[in-house]
Order: C-alpha cells, then structure tokens, then sequence
C-alpha cells in the first residue's frame, strides 16, 4: 500500500509539471495514463467516482 500511494504522488507531481510547463506530449500523456492506472488502484477511487457522477449531474442539468 505504501508503494501505491508513493508511486501515485510521484506520478501525480509529473503529470502537474507536465501541464505546466511543457504542454502535454505522447510521453507525458502515457506517464498520465499510469496516474490514472495507479490512482484507481487506492481507496479514493470511490470517492473520484462519486465526485464525477455528481459533477456530470450537476452539468446535465444545467439548462440554457
């Protein structure tokens, strides 16, 4: 479990630097992939999932 988390900060910190300073190419996108691989793998993926479904609820019903 240690490892999962360890690596995920990792991977997140990579993913910001990628956005911020460099735009993001095929390589940060893959590093981006293994976030999003890892990140599902904790126990906040539940509450991302719940925080998504709310947030694209929330979109739908917006009415212009």
């Amino acid at each position: 479990m240690i490892l999962s988390i360890s690596g995920v900060v990792l991977l997140g910190v990579i993913c910001f630097l990628f956005f911020r300073k460099d735009g993001l190419k095929v390589s940060h996108g893959i590093v981006c992939a293994l976030f999003g691989f890892y990140l599902a793998g904790t126990a906040i993926a539940p509450s991302i999932k719940a925080g998504g479904a709310s947030l694209a609820s929330l979109l739908g019903g917006i009415k212009v």
